[in-house]
């Protein structure tokens, strides 16, 4: 048994205990992949994280640090929460006499992501994202799963930017509160479904209609407000049952997705804040950007909870 610091990080939050909690192992040297799997499996937190060097590759391109991502059912090859909570952690770790810059690079099995640092807040570079419409017969399958109805939804969108997410785009905030999924048939579908609501999206047809629930071609909406404030715009809910997680608390992954979809087709502006966790009793804070590059980069508050050593 070897003495392994660790921390438990709560992230998306300034205040501890209203985000999405973050097991933080800060030296996987010498773990198998069961070892880690069974420790994830075991916290049974939403996804456990292990800090290693960079491979030689990626510290030659500028690479921090290599972090191991799980759920308690698999690995993912990127996730925003961990993304975050484990560079807060990382930084924690180091020597008083370190003095981090403006820009850290995390190595993951997505490659090799970009975090800034502003004051105490951290916020990761969305990876490359790609999206298509999802088949006609799994989204209607999801959203009976759901219990929706094809008018309460305004859009829909296959979005990959490592983890894969069934996106919707749903009329109202009273909607995406309101669900209660059958997790076990999400499951069996073996697809994790994110859903969210913007408010402020001008009235316009619905994109799946009762006769034909597949996506079309997105209409003409924009966002109502060109200037994003400093309150909560779009709710989101994240449910992957598939990943041993029925609803997650704050998602970082599915968040940068759907920011990179939102903004692209005008549905959102170009800053905003997301709320996430209210159906769990929490309060995630979401903080999106993006640059004049195009670049998305998706922020928030992390606070640590507990700190110590884990034994294995």
């Amino acid at each position: 048994m070897k003495a392994r610091p660790f921390k438990q990080v709560d992230v998306f939050t300034a205040t501890a205990y209203l985000g999405n909690p973050l097991a933080v192992v800060l030296d996987g040297s010498g773990l198998t992949d069961d070892e880690m799997q069974h420790f994830a499996h075991w916290t049974n937190l939403s996804e456990t994280t292990f800090v290693l060097p960079p491979t030689a590759e990626a510290a030659a391109q500028g690479a921090h640090y290599r972090v191991r991502i799980f759920t308690p059912g698999a690995e993912l090859p990127f996730a925003g929460h961990p993304t975050l909570g484990s560079c807060h952690a990382w930084l924690q770790s180091q020597a008083p006499e370190f003095v981090a810059p403006q820009e850290l690079v995390q190595e993951c099995a997505k490659g090799l992501i970009r975090i800034s640092k502003n004051g105490t807040r951290l916020a990761f570079a969305a990876p490359t994202m790609t999206r298509s419409t999802p088949e006609s017969d799994l989204l209607a399958n999801v959203l009976d799963a759901l219990g929706l109805q094809a008018e309460q939804v305004l859009g829909a969108q296959m979005l990959d930017n490592g983890p894969v997410w069934l996106a919707l785009l749903l009329d109202k905030a009273q909607t995406v509160l309101q669900l209660t999924p059958d997790h076990t048939v999400l499951k069996s579908l073996g697809i994790k479904v994110g859903v969210a609501h913007v408010d402020n999206v001008s009235d316009a047809p619905v994109l799946i209609t009762r006769s034909n629930r597949e996506a079309r071609a997105f209409g003409t909406r924009t966002y109502g407000n060109s200037e994003a404030t400093e309150r909560s715009q779009v709710m989101v809910r994240a449910f992957a049952a598939p990943v041993g997680v029925d609803e997650d608390p704050v998602t970082g992954s599915l968040n940068a997705s759907l920011a990179q979809w939102l903004i692209a087709d005008g549905l959102a502006p170009s800053q905003y804040i997301a709320t996430q966790g209210t159906c769990l009793g929490r309060l995630g804070q979401v903080h999106v950007s993006q640059d004049a590059t195009g670049q998305v980069w998706v922020g928030g508050d992390v606070v640590t909870c507990i700190d110590g050593q884990v034994m294995f």
